[in-house]
């Protein structure tokens, strides 16, 4: 199991000095993901915890990207449909050439009424706008010249196309991981919940004809109690996930270091050993 950590591009932890001292304690340890998460229009009677206040994802990890050598990067999950396909195809190359092919995209269709309402999107589109803009970001890494609207330009540059993880809940989610990705990207719930839909992703991959697809688990680990972590986490292998990012609160720096450290020197090897 690969092991990363969410880090906090919203409300008083997303100051820019706590975000590169966060992201530079991962790059020094043996973490192998930094995660960031996707909201673009809070309401004021929702901004609990936050205020209101979230850095875009792709200008955090574009800014993270020359930031860091090591770790791996990605959005969990950045949401199609408040965003142009084209304009969102070109941030992901872009990003993915700068930080070394380094991207982690996790993409989902998105949830909340009122950001959809303050962007002037239907909310009963976003299933159809996430498969088109998957579509047409494939279409974009497959050949150097693309055409859009019909439109023929150039889409350069083109390096390898990052590995896509679909968030969100079955059936819809899985389908997508599937059909267009590398994987689901499911938030920690009940083990009697998540392994069925483990199981029922192997089974549409198999009916596909495509290699058996990640699992990649957002949710906290009880780093406080290393040998209840690793008891979890080996729980959560032995059922598919592949990738534990660990998405508990930190106060500061030092215990977002803290965490990378717990985990790199205490969790994974006693799952490795």
């Amino acid at each position: 199991m690969l092991f990363g950590l969410l880090l906090r591009n919203m409300g008083p932890k997303s100051t820019r000095e706590m975000v590169l001292e966060c992201a530079r304690a991962a790059d020094q340890s043996s973490i192998d993901e930094l995660w960031v998460t996707d909201h673009i229009a809070i309401p004021p009677d929702d901004a609990e915890g936050s205020g209101g206040r979230y850095l875009d994802p792709l200008a955090t990890l574009a800014f993270l990207a020359a930031a860091t050598e090591r770790v791996r990067i990605g959005t969990g999950v950045l949401v199609l449909p408040y965003r142009a396909p084209l304009p969102t195809a070109k941030w992901v190359a872009t990003i993915q050439e700068l930080s070394g092919n380094r991207l982690m995209l996790g993409v989902g269709a998105g949830w909340m009424q009122a950001e959809f309402d303050a962007l002037g999107v239907p909310r009963s589109r976003r299933g159809k706008i996430t498969d088109d803009t998957l579509r047409f970001i494939h279409a974009c890494f497959n050949a150097d010249e693309v055409e859009a609207n019909g439109q023929k330009f150039l889409f350069l540059p083109r390096p390898p196309r990052p590995p896509i993880y679909v968030g969100g809940t079955p059936p819809h989610a899985l389908r997508r991981a599937v059909e267009f990705g590398e994987g689901w990207m499911p938030i920690r719930s009940d083990k009697s919940v998540l392994e069925p839909a483990i199981e029922q992703l192997h089974e549409l991959a198999e009916q596909a004809g495509k290699p058996r697809p990640e699992v990649i688990l957002m949710g906290a680990l009880p780093l406080d109690s290393p040998e209840q972590a690793v008891e979890e986490a080996s729980e959560l292998a032995a059922i598919g996930v592949t990738r534990m990012v660990h998405a508990g609160p930190y106060k500061d720096a030092a215990s977002f270091r803290q965490n990378a450290e717990t985990i790199s020197q205490k969790v994974r090897p006693a799952l490795t050993g």
